[in-house]
């Protein structure tokens, strides 16, 4: 591996991020979605508005009847009770698309938000401990999640769904709520994979998830059916909350796919992969060391997650060949990404180190959930790699792609700086 050490500690030395100066806000009461005050290229409220608008008419009734793609939440406020219940839009047909994240790719803000808006979510009380005397709601709810295709759904409620969309990185944005006076649903096809690890009482949730993706299953579907108890030991099995359930999932995988690569050699090159969509820039960097892994999001002002701020704020984290003992700070999408890096790996039958940079962009006005890191992150993975014969070359692309410096990139690079200054036996030959 070509590393000249004294030209890359010379990047540690450079400027800090820059940043942009925006009028300062009179807050959305004075813009009205007009005059863009927030520095925005178009307003998030207004996006929600004539989403809300073009479904409002459909969804104010106490009895909604529609195809749920299928889709089910579990939430986790006041855990272990918790609210669960289906997703279900006012509309007939095929609705798969409002519930796979697998297909979105080259969507739009607009397209994610206008189907997932559309999703009216029932709310019933539960213990996630006790499933069996939840009743049939809670069953009708799981029977959906294990379901293959889009199924009637009618749901009765105590009042008219209302309240705000719901935006978070870690979930799948979704609209109104209200809480079900009664559930019923048509005739469910179960995907045979699905139902077999579900009816195997013995099989344990990590052999099941492990296996069930081996097959082919979508992440997002076992995901969904890993959330209502479907996966385990008989006496173990409860509903886990969709936040949790997600990254749950993208982590069994991840670690799976780990332990394997970890036994192949390591590729004999340096690697950089480049994409962009939803105004994010990604680039993923592969070493040819072994593993050690890190994710760097730069999140610009009026982004998602800096929304009010004046510089960019940048932040990651990392591990090295060992792995990690604590939860990431950044949350899911560090797994998610991780997951993605080695299931690449695996297809190849490799080990390699690996370092994501990721620039968020004004563009990005909202959050939609931590699937766009791991199906971005897989996209990027799916270009023709640049190739370099050193890690100077490597990162030299970097700093001609990024609008971030390099120097700013390598600061806040644990792995890189590891690379950099971390004196190995090999040095010495």
């Amino acid at each position: 591996m070509a590393i000249d050490r004294a030209d890359l500690a010379e990047l540690f030395r450079g400027s800090n991020p820059s940043s942009r100066d925006h009028s300062p806000t009179r807050g959305c009461a004075l813009c009205k979605g007009s005059r863009m005050l927030c520095g925005k290229d178009r307003c998030p409220l207004m996006i929600k508005f004539y989403s809300q608008a073009r479904t409002r008419q459909l969804i104010d009734t106490l009895d909604l009847y529609g195809n749920s793609p299928p889709a089910v939440f579990i939430g986790r406020f006041g855990y272990p009770n918790v609210d669960v219940g289906p997703l279900v839009p006012p509309t007939l047909g095929d609705t798969s698309i409002m519930d796979t994240p697998e297909m979105w790719m080259g969507r739009t803000i607009d397209d994610i938000v206008d189907f997932r808006f559309s999703l009216v979510r029932g709310k019933h009380r539960i213990d996630v401990t006790d499933l069996q005397s939840n009743g049939r709601i809670l069953n009708y709810t799981r029977e959906l999640a294990l379901a293959a295709n889009p199924i009637d759904v009618e749901a009765a409620f105590q009042k008219k769904p209302a309240g705000r969309i719901v935006l978070d990185d870690e979930i799948q944005p979704f609209g109104p709520s209200a809480r079900l006076r009664s559930l019923s649903i048509g005739n469910p096809k179960y995907d045979n994979r699905i139902e077999k690890a579900f009816y195997d009482t013995d099989l344990k949730a990590v052999e099941a998830v492990s296996d069930l993706y081996s097959r082919g299953v979508f992440v997002s579907k076992i995901q969904k059916a890993f959330s209502v108890g479907a996966f385990g030991l008989d006496k173990n099995r409860k509903f886990v909350p969709t936040r949790w359930s997600i990254t749950a999932v993208d982590d069994i995988i991840g670690k799976a796919l780990l332990e394997r690569n970890k036994m192949y050699s390591t590729i004999d090159e340096f690697r950089m992969y480049d994409w962009e969509q939803l105004d994010n820039r990604w680039s993923v960097l592969l070493l040819p060391t072994t593993w050690r892994y890190e994710l760097i999001e730069a999140w610009y002002p009026n982004t998602a997650w800096n929304p009010l701020g004046k510089q960019i704020e940048i932040f990651g984290d990392y591990e090295m060949y060992e792995g990690r003992r604590d939860y990431a700070q950044i949350g899911g999408c560090y797994y998610a990404a991780r997951f993605a890096v080695n299931e690449l790996l695996n297809r190849e039958r490799r080990q390699a180190g690996a370092v994501i940079f990721r620039e968020a962009h004004p563009g990005y006005v909202m959050p939609v959930g931590v699937w766009n890191v791991r199906e971005n992150v897989r996209m990027a993975l799916s270009q023709v790699p640049s190739r370099f014969g050193t890690l100077n070359e490597a990162l030299a692309h970097l700093g001609k792609r990024m609008d971030i410096s390099l120097s700013t990139w390598m600061k806040h690079s644990g792995v890189l700086k590891d690379l950099v200054y971390q004196r190995r036996i090999d040095d010495f030959a």
